[in-house]
């Protein structure tokens, strides 16, 4: 349904460049936007005129007119001013009006196959015939971008997108829940991963600039066929969740970077609950205190390597081989040996995992 807004606005134009006043109403005489304040009598014989044969009509000093929308009355259009003038400008612009109705219609059904298409309720049959009736090519290189700025203003940033986007453009901008905007990109003009990462720090620095200031990004892999373009999001949507467990300092993350953390995320949590107790037995990762955890952390951050951990640590290469040691003897991993290394890590994300899962009241354990 086209908006009043965007009816007052075009009604407003026509009226400064043809001099004359114009009201648009319903059916049964309700206006929903007018130049000026003088259609209260042609309000009452809109009625009698939406209930005649006629398409166009003149009374007193209006001038009526009706506009259809699939063959069904939509609005009739009044105008005011002299009686020849008055039919031309009218003529035009209920087809003006028309024609705005065609489109914001168009741009309607083009949303909701979008929406249908990303949460997988079309058949395959359905998703090419519905692409062929709405102009939207069945075969170009797309991928889905997630964007969430934060609690409350996820409805401002879609209209802030669909500015940023543009009318007419082959790339869509909508939302299938209150978290998040997403864009289906089209990629014809530059499908290599770097170009897809420019275009997400492109729209980041838009939505900065408009006033949003905690922007996370997130997009799957390029697809083929517009078929695929629910797998995307899918890889988008996991590629978000997964960013804000592990990847806490990147505001944009990509499906195909999530590396470990994407086998993780899909683990179920008691089979975690149950690794972190063959690694850890009863004490786990919480109950190291500050200074373990920080020499830990620096110590994977430098690739295992003694002497740079204990350079960027301030301290002697020997304190850090005691507490090397000291961690040893209470798990029995040894940080310096690869493959205790490698478990020990993988053990810190899982612990990460089931924290943040905690957090969001996804499960109880």
């Amino acid at each position: 349904m086209i908006s009043n807004q965007i009816l007052q606005g075009t009604i407003d134009g026509i009226r400064d460049i043809a001099k004359v006043e114009l009201a648009v109403m319903d059916p049964e005489g309700r206006e929903q936007a007018v130049t000026s304040s003088e259609f209260d009598e042609a309000s009452q014989f809109v009625p009698t005129f939406s209930q005649s044969p006629a398409d166009t009509q003149s009374w007193n000093d209006f001038a009526f007119f009706k506009i259809f929308d699939d063959q069904v009355l939509e609005f009739v259009l009044v105008v005011r001013g002299e009686k020849d003038n008055s039919f031309v400008i009218g003529r035009m612009a209920a087809f003006q009006i028309h024609e705005l109705i065609g489109a914001t219609k168009e741009r309607y059904d083009r949303d909701s196959f979008i929406k249908n298409l990303l949460l997988d309720n079309l058949l395959l049959v359905d998703i090419y015939g519905r692409a062929k009736k709405l102009h939207i090519a069945a075969s170009a290189p797309r991928v889905a971008l997630i964007i969430e700025t934060g609690e409350d203003r996820d409805m401002n940033a879609l209209e802030t997108m669909q500015q940023y986007i543009g009318p007419g453009s082959s790339d869509f901008v909508t939302a299938v829940n209150e978290s998040g905007v997403i864009v289906v990109r089209d990629l014809s003009e530059g499908s290599r991963p770097k170009d897809i990462q420019q275009t997400a720090e492109a729209y980041a620095a838009f939505l900065r600039k408009n006033g949003f200031d905690n922007v996370h990004i997130a997009y799957g892999t390029a697809v083929g066929e517009l078929k695929e373009v629910s797998r995307s999001y899918k890889e988008a949507r996991m590629a978000l969740d997964v960013g804000k467990i592990f990847f806490e300092e990147r505001n944009i993350v990509s499906y195909s970077d999530l590396g470990i953390g994407r086998l993780i995320y899909q683990l179920p949590i008691p089979l975690c609950k149950m690794f972190i107790h063959e690694v850890f037995g009863a004490r786990g990762p919480e109950d190291f205190d500050e200074e373990t955890l920080t020499t830990i952390n620096k110590f994977f951050e430098n690739n295992l390597n003694v002497s740079e951990t204990s350079r960027q640590l301030f301290i002697h290469r020997n304190t850090l081989v005691y507490r090397l040691d000291k961690l040893q003897k209470s798990t029995g991993l040894d940080l310096r040996v690869f493959d205790d290394a490698i478990t020990f890590k993988i053990a810190l994300m899982v612990v990460r995992y089931m924290s943040y899962m905690e957090k969001m009241d996804t499960f109880e354990y």
